[in-house]
């Protein structure tokens, strides 16, 4: 049995009730087994020690939408609408990618979460197996998809379709638990009708969520009402695709009766502000949704089209932007901000039973925050703190599943200068390629 001890820390739980105090917090192996204001009693005779009293400690991050790998591809095309970014520049360096390169870019993705504060992440790509290496080398935290791209020939279709379902299949609970998996057509308007009813089927069969890029774009929309007659909510609900737990990434566009659909049936939605801006996609009507009873999380999307994957800088802009376009300061209150990138984080992942917030019996995915910096004080409100003036840069300490990954600002588990470099080789290969 290991057994840590963090004295004298200040603690943002995520309760309603009591989301914030100064005291201790006991983890014995893997799970929190005492957090409160009380000196705890029944400690183990080898118990660690941390002297928490400079630090804030949360909940790990949790990023509900990427696409590690193409971390590579950061800033080789910005400033471009989304369309002509995917199919004039995404696509054809993503299809120069060998396995080395999902690898290498997967790597760098993940020490770069792990440095600002993320414990666990959704990723969906392809060459998954390494991705899923990673993954169990790193120490983090992965729900892990085989994306699939229908726009092709019908054994094309085949081959893509039980590979997603094998890596489904073979990963799932992997790396002592930290790996799950989910089956995921790229999006309405990549997949034809068909080919998305047999990746319900196969979520079924196997019992697995199912994920996917739904209403980003206007453009994409009116597309497939053009092509199906439907808007995509509507169109994904007749294939069944809300038959199952469903998490689907962007939903800008929407009206009132998709959003009234997504809460009855369900459905979680990973909100990825950024990347939306940078591409104008537009604006998500997050408080609508949050009103309606819909889970919204956070994600970065890749860092392709954000450019990084700090998890703190979507959760400030959640904040920021709903009060703009609302006119409503209150509308994302700091709290619900924060909320978003761990307790909805978890249930958008259908793990809220073990991640999401600091309390007994929670798996021990947290992290440690230097709070002994200028933008910290005067010590007012810490949870404001974090969310209007803290960023990934802040994070010192990273444990998951109560083993740390990260000392000090460093990877325990990881090499951060072999990573880059062989980062930058794999780009490198690809512009010449």
């Amino acid at each position: 049995m290991s057994q840590i001890w963090i004295e004298n820390g200040l603690f943002i739980t995520m309760d309603d009730e009591n989301p914030s105090f100064t005291g201790h917090m006991i983890v014995t192996d893997d799970r929190i087994t005492y957090i409160g204001t009380a000196v705890p009693d029944q400690l183990s005779d080898t118990v660690q020690k941390i002297d928490g009293s400079k630090l804030a400690f949360m909940p790990g991050l949790i990023n509900t939408h990427g696409h590690a790998a193409m971390s590579l591809l950061r800033g080789y095309s910005d400033d471009q609408n989304l369309q002509v970014w995917l199919e004039q520049k995404m696509w054809p360096m993503e299809g120069k990618y060998v396995d080395q390169d999902t690898r290498a870019g997967s790597a760098l993705a993940i020490v770069e979460m792990l440095k600002s504060g993320t414990t666990a992440f959704v990723d969906m790509y392809d060459r998954m197996d390494q991705v899923a290496q990673m993954v169990e080398q790193s120490g983090i935290r992965g729900v892990l998809t085989r994306g699939v791209i229908g726009l092709c020939p019908p054994e094309v279709q085949e081959a893509k379709l039980a590979e997603a379902i094998a890596f489904a299949r073979d990963w799932n609970g992997k790396a002592d638990g930290r790996i799950t998996t989910m089956i995921s057509p790229h999006a309405p308007y990549t997949c034809p009708p068909a080919y998305i009813e047999r990746f319900v089927q196969a979520a079924h069969d196997y019992d697995l969520p199912l994920h996917t890029h739904m209403s980003e774009t206007i453009a994409e929309v009116e597309q497939n009402v053009r092509d199906y007659g439907l808007r995509p909510v509507e169109h994904l609900d007749r294939l069944g695709f809300f038959s199952r737990p469903a998490l689907v990434a962007h939903a800008v566009h929407l009206n009132d009766a998709e959003i009234e659909l997504l809460a009855a049936k369900g459905v979680a939605v990973s909100h990825n502000p950024v990347s939306n801006l940078k591409l104008a996609s537009g604006i998500a009507r997050v408080p609508d949704l949050i009103r309606a009873g819909v889970t919204v999380s956070l994600g970065t999307d890749s860092v392709a089209s954000n450019n990084n994957l700090d998890l703190f800088e979507e959760i400030r802009f959640a904040a920021l932007l709903h009060k703009g376009v609302s006119g409503d300061p209150t509308a994302i209150p700091a709290l619900e901000a924060l909320k978003l990138g761990t307790v909805n984080g978890a249930k958008s992942i259908w793990q809220e039973n073990n991640l999401g917030s600091l309390k007994v019996g929670m798996k021990a995915d947290f992290i440690a925050i230097d709070i002994e910096q200028p933008h910290f004080y005067p010590k007012t409100d810490m949870i404001s703190h974090l969310v209007y003036s803290g960023s990934g840069r802040d994070v010192r300490h990273v444990w998951i599943d109560g083993r740390q990954v990260l000392k000090n600002g460093e990877c325990t588990w990881l090499d951060e200068e072999k990573i880059r470099y062989e980062a930058q080789a794999s780009f490198d290969r690809l512009l010449q390629a």
